[in-house]
Parts: C-alpha cells; sequence; structure tokens
C-alpha cells in the first residue's frame, strides 16, 4: 500500500484518525514519550545496581534459574543425587551445610517409572518417618518427547500448579525425553530450544540428567549442551562404592567443590508375589570414607557368585555389549543357590529371599556385582552398558 493510499484510508476513518496519526508522528519525531507495548528497554549505566536477593536453589550447587547438568556413567547413582538434592528444595531444608531456597519441584521420571516410585517411597521412609506429609514435589512418569510436547507440558504444569509455580522442573533423562539423535547439533539445538522455553515460562531452573561418553570425560552428544549450561555437575562412583558428585563450573559462582554419598539400601515390604521389595536412599558419608562394609550376607553373596562363574560361568549374551572374556551366571541358579546354601536360624522361605533380595541390590549399588534381564556377572570396568 502506498502512502497516499493509507492517507486516503485514514481520511475515510474520518478526521480523527488523520489527527492520531499526525500527532503520534510529531511526538516521535520530536522525542516526546510514546506509549506502546516496549519489549526491548535500554537501562542507563548510572541506573545499574547490584541485586542482594538469593540467586540460588542450592548455594554453590545449584542456580535459581537457568539450565543445570547432572551427568556421569550408567548405575553411578546421578539420579538418586539429584532427587535427593530436589527434595531438600522442595522442603526447604538445608542440603549439606548448604543453604536452600525452598520451591515447588516437577521431575520427569522417564526411566522406569515404576522403580522411581519406589524410591519416592523410600525416601518419605527414611527422611519422613513414613508420614504422608504434604510436599511441593510432583512425578510425572509417563513418555514426553520435550520438543514436541513443549508447550503441552508448559499448559500441564501452569494449569495444575497456577499457584505453585515449579522453581525446578527436572528431565530424567536427555536421552528419555530427545526423540532424535544427541549427536546432531540441529537436534540438540530444538531440545536446548525446549528446555529454554520451560526456563522462560517458569522462571525456574531445568536440570537435565544426562548419561558421560564413551570416553566417560564429559556428556554425551552434541558440544552445544554444554556451551550453553548454567551449571555443570559430574557424578561418579568410586572404588570404595561412593557416589561422589563434583560442580565442575557454575557461571557467577565457584567450581570444584566436592559432595560424598552413599547409598542406603530400605526395606518398602512384600509384593503380591511374597517377594521383599527394596530400594536405596542417598546418605550422608565423607570423602575419605572407606565405603560401605559388605555384610555377613552380602560377603557370602559375592563369594558364591564367584564361585558359580568359576565352575560354571557362561560367555555373555550377544546383545549384552559384554566384553567376550566375560563370565555370566544365570540369575535363578544364583538365587536357588543362595537358599539352599545360606547359613540361617530360620527355616522361613521369605527370610531367604529377603536376604538374597538386599544382598544382591546392595552389592549391585555398591559396583560389585551387575544384573540384566535374567543374567548376574562380577562387575567389570569395561562393562559400558547403559540399561
Amino acid at each position: 500500500m502506498s502512502e497516499g493510499d493509507a492517507n486516503d484510508l485514514l481520511r475515510a476513518k474520518g478526521p480523527d484518525a488523520v489527527r492520531e496519526r499526525h500527532a503520534r508522528a510529531r511526538k516521535f519525531n520530536s522525542g516526546d514519550d510514546i506509549t506502546f507495548e516496549q519489549r526491548f528497554t535500554l537501562k542507563a549505566f548510572e541506573a545499574i545496581t547490584i541485586t542482594t536477593a538469593p540467586n540460588y536453589l542450592l548455594k554453590g550447587i545449584l542456580p535459581r534459574a537457568g539450565l543445570a547438568i547432572v551427568w556421569g556413567p550408567p548405575k553411578c547413582g546421578k539420579s538418586f543425587w539429584a532427587f535427593d538434592a530436589l527434595m531438600h528444595v522442595a522442603l526447604g531444608w538445608e542440603y549439606r551445610g548448604h543453604r536452600v531456597q525452598q520451591g515447588t519441584v516437577v521431575y520427569l521420571a522417564l526411566e522406569g517409572g515404576h522403580g522411581f516410585r519406589n524410591r519416592v517411597e523410600a525416601w518419605r521412609r527414611r527422611h519422613l518417618d513414613g508420614r504422608r506429609a504434604s510436599v511441593p514435589f510432583y512425578l510425572l512418569d509417563v513418555p514426553v518427547d520435550l520438543i514436541a510436547d513443549r508447550d503441552k507440558l508448559i499448559q500441564a504444569i501452569r494449569a495444575q500448579l497456577s499457584e505453585q509455580p515449579p522453581a525446578a522442573v527436572c528431565i530424567d533423562t536427555l536421552n528419555r525425553a530427545l526423540i532424535g539423535d544427541e549427536n546432531k547439533s540441529d537436534d540438540m539445538a530444538k531440545f536446548i530450544r525446549a528446555a529454554d522455553l520451560i526456563r522462560e515460562a517458569f522462571g525456574c531452573l531445568v536440570l537435565i540428567i544426562h548419561h558421560c561418553g564413551v570416553k566417560a570425560n564429559r556428556p554425551r552428544g552434541h558440544s552445544s549442551l554444554s556451551g550453553v549450561d548454567d551449571a555443570q555437575i559430574a557424578v561418579e562412583r568410586n572404588g570404595a562404592g561412593l557416589i561422589i558428585a563434583k560442580i565442575e563450573h557454575m557461571k557467577d559462582a565457584e567450581a570444584g567443590h566436592t559432595i560424598a554419598c552413599r547409598l542406603e539400601a530400605v526395606d518398602l515390604g512384600i509384593d503380591d508375589d511374597g517377594d521383599p521389595i527394596t530400594s536405596c536412599v542417598i546418605v550422608e558419608a565423607e570423602a575419605g570414607d572407606a565405603g560401605p562394609k559388605l555384610s555377613k550376607a552380602n560377603r557370602f553373596a559375592l563369594d558364591l557368585l564367584k564361585k558359580l562363574i568359576a565352575a560354571e560361568g557362561q560367555p555373555p549374551p550377544p546383545d549384552s555389549d559384554l566384553a567376550a572374556d566375560v563370565r555370566v551366571c544365570h540369575a535363578g541358579k544364583f538365587r536357588e543357590r543362595f537358599k539352599e546354601t545360606y547359613p540361617t536360624s530360620s527355616d522361613k522361605e521369605g527370610t531367604k529371599n529377603k536376604a538374597f533380595v538386599r544382598a544382591t541390590l546392595e552389592l549391585q549399588e555398591a559396583g560389585f556385582i551387575e544384573l540384566w534381564r535374567e543374567w548376574v556377572w562380577l562387575r567389570d570396568k569395561r562393562d559400558k552398558r547403559e540399561n
């Protein structure tokens, strides 16, 4: 439309429209204030001041808002650590001597939602004496494609938590939330953008749990993820079985701090088949601790497995990604032999079942053995499986 056509249209609307346009033009040319929606407000140098408001959720560990990455090898305890840290945020509890800003937490448990519920119950029993207390922690355990579902996810959170928007949204794990190739820059860029939109929508922290690369020296996938995060925390399990979380970097804060933890088993009762239900919680430890000592049952189970593998060990299944010289044992045979030979004063079937389940869980969490499908074997540093 030409300027002449535009003037004709204004005249057709009447003299008031023409006068309004001329008035706006005069104000603009004279530098007078104009009333309109301004997205980009420039702040003069002398008006820039510091803020004393807290800029953290966990001081020195998790920032108040932004993107944070918690990464590490499989089975290292990174999800246990993140869940425990965020529960302290939800409750406003001091965390390992660090100050906490209380806030609502939304946790996307995209790997093993059923097991995560057990993890929640174990935390409740260990820290809340089993009480069904009201805690602003909310679980989402259905599949999520963060790129495709971002708008619906934001709408769902806003609709259900309108009065208490989240201070933190945790995505556990990136691999399960990204329908694409994490090694491709385009796919990773779309994922980062989706996470960033969640951050913008609620002014919150988006905590992303991620696996490590093959060399275990950085987060897996395209490097653009590490280029945009506001904090990065590496989690690993040392030779003593301790879970060590190290703050590798944090914008506007000092990095290098480490947090030592260990897993503690919690009994949750009996399932419908009569077998024990157990899970674990993270508890505080000292970095110099020797790690959990093996109980009598754990030592018995470990020695038994070593004997079984030495006498009857089999080559690993082709789809296990284990080295060809690793030997495995059928878990059913391990269970039956344990029940036949475990020394106990009780003849009850449930007592031996409970001892076996606890022993295998604690040995696995301590890094001595590995369980996969119907197979069990002695843990090896070459074991790079992620499932």
